[in-house]
């Protein structure tokens, strides 16, 4: 006797937000999911268990030709589901994803003089080489824009000595966090001029002499991404890797407000993979002589879940319309970062107890998609400090710093 038919159960993109893209991108969209399932998907747990970054498959990465999606044409929704899906497989190679394209790539195709973008952007744009993102500091994580301590001075080159118009610059300081930040070959630095205390940016060979690198360990969170502690000490970088228009934190926020919106896009993607898991233990899991899916508080569980998922997309799409019309502000954009933050903390510990002992190994992954969203909880702004910028846009009034 044939094995009866399993009904089509319908997909997680409840409200069909796919259907809005064109042909084109949906037809790039699926040849991404073939990518995954092929080179990510069988292996991405072990990469986890390991704490080592799969740098083999980056030549493989970059013939999708996905870097920075809007500006090859694409839509913003195309360029987010882009990151919901990589993280649907594995947030980790998500993360080196958006820290490369969205932050070190997109950093030189928006601040780069055309002489940076001819010498380095072709190349990181097809991965043969790699970018970090040098930010946040040990002592200065959601205050880094007042507190920003590492330091530059200009000098000249032949004398040694502080010159305004000097072609040298002398970099000092410490970073901690940086994504890539143990292997990239270039990193985009930021610090406070000595002379007159603003911001400025530069892009920084990460073999130059006083440049020093040690991986974080023990993390519990996104063990794949390669984190670093990174100290610059007299760090000298000539003038022409200077980022010529950047003079204060201000000028940073548009990039930092399209890197939280990829973020918000992984809290997408991390409950479409809760989701995904955890349906399918309780269809396939039988307790009782039943499919855990028979029993009423595991599809009330599931259902949760769904809704959750379908809210967040939902949001997300419409923050993408507003991103096309040049609308999207950042308090629209750190709502979605704290209310897609909240969701998926629910949507992952829901799906861990679907699989009860099970949840709690990475065996069935559903334990590293629980442990990776604490690390999207926190970072490109923790859900607090989101919170309390939507606080500061509704009330006029701000409770950040006391």
């Amino acid at each position: 006797m044939s094995a009866p038919d399993v009904p089509q159960l319908p997909a997680a993109d409840f409200f069909a937000v796919e259907a809005m893209l064109d042909e084109a991108e949906r037809n790039k969209l699926a040849e991404l999911r073939d990518f995954l399932a092929a080179e990510v998907a069988p292996y991405a747990g072990d990469w986890w268990n390991k704490a080592e970054f799969p740098a083999h498959i980056l030549p493989k990465l970059a013939t999708l030709e996905l870097s920075t999606p809007v500006h090859r044409g694409y839509s913003h929704l195309f360029a987010g589901l882009v990151i919901a899906e990589i993280t649907r497989v594995d947030t980790s190679l998500a993360t080196f994803f958006l820290v490369h394209h969205d932050l070190f790539v997109e950093s030189l195709h928006t601040f780069g003089t055309e002489d940076q973008k001819q010498r380095l952007l072709a190349d990181a744009s097809e991965l043969r080489t790699t970018g970090a993102f040098a930010l946040t500091e040990p002592l200065h994580g959601s205050d880094v824009a007042g507190g920003l301590e590492t330091r530059a001075r200009r000098i000249s080159s032949t004398t040694g000595e502080a010159d305004d118009a000097g072609d040298t610059w002398v970099l000092n300081g410490a970073k901690r966090w940086i994504g890539n930040g143990t292997f990239c070959d270039y990193m985009l630095v930021w610090a406070r001029d000595e002379a007159d205390g603003s911001v400025r940016g530069f892009i920084v060979d990460a073999t130059l002499p006083g440049v020093s690198r040690s991986r974080i360990e023990n993390k519990i969170a996104l063990r794949t991404v390669q984190n670093a502690d990174i100290q610059f000490r007299d760090v000298r970088v000539a003038e022409a890797d200077r980022f010529a228009g950047i003079s204060s934190f201000e000028d940073t926020k548009e990039l930092l407000r399209s890197s939280r919106i990829m973020v918000a896009w992984q809290a997408v993607g991390q409950q479409l993979a809760a989701f995904d898991v955890a349906r399918q233990y309780a269809v396939e899991r039988q307790q009782f002589g039943r499919p855990l899916a028979h029993f009423q508080l595991i599809q009330q569980q599931l259902v949760t879940m769904l809704g959750n998922a379908v809210a967040s997309m939902s949001m997300m799409a419409g923050l993408a319309r507003l991103q096309e019309q040049g609308a999207a502000n950042m308090p629209q954009v750190a709502l979605a970062k704290s209310y897609l933050s909240a969701r998926m903390r629910e949507t992952v510990a829901l799906g861990r107890s679907i699989l009860g002992g099970n949840g709690i190994v990475t065996d069935y992954r559903m334990a590293k998609i629980f442990a990776d969203a604490e690390a999207i909880y926190t970072y490109e702004g923790s859900f607090e400090v989101n919170t309390l910028i939507v606080g500061r846009a509704i009330t006029g009034i701000s409770a950040i710093g006391g």
